[in-house]
């Protein structure tokens, strides 16, 4: 009579393969991280305060050359006009280089609030303690 040979399964699952493309996926995501939050380069101003919550708000950024942007998109002083009005909120944030000549973040100041804008807050970097 032939001996019957009993065969097991393989139980053991090999791992190398799904570290290997879990440690590459890693360094893809800790490399395109940082290009997602870019936004327009600007150099802040330095100023005390409170950190502000994260909420839903309208920035302007007027960069060194005097250019505005709403959002991420260069605009007109009247293109910004006509894209505010049909904004339903009234909370923006003024972001402004600190090479910007102070006559145009006045202007877009002004415009604001000649739009009826009453919520308007400066957008600053925090100042570094030294202790």
């Amino acid at each position: 009579m032939e001996k019957l040979k009993h065969r097991q399964a393989l139980s053991e699952i090999n791992v190398t393969p799904f570290v290997d493309v879990m440690l590459v996926l890693l360094i893809i995501f800790m490399v395109t991280a940082p290009l997602l939050q870019q936004g327009i380069d600007i150099n802040l101003p330095q100023a005390k305060g409170k950190e502000m919550p994260d909420a839903e708000r309208i920035v302007i950024t007027i960069k060194k050359d005097g250019k505005i942007y709403l959002e991420k998109t260069a605009v007109t002083l009247e293109a910004l006009k006509v894209s505010l009005s049909k904004k339903t909120n009234k909370e923006v944030f003024l972001k402004a280089d600190t090479n910007v000549a102070y006559g145009n973040v006045v202007a877009v100041m002004g415009e604001l609030r000649e739009m009826g804008i009453e919520k308007l807050g400066m957008v600053t970097e925090p100042k570094a303690r030294i202790k």
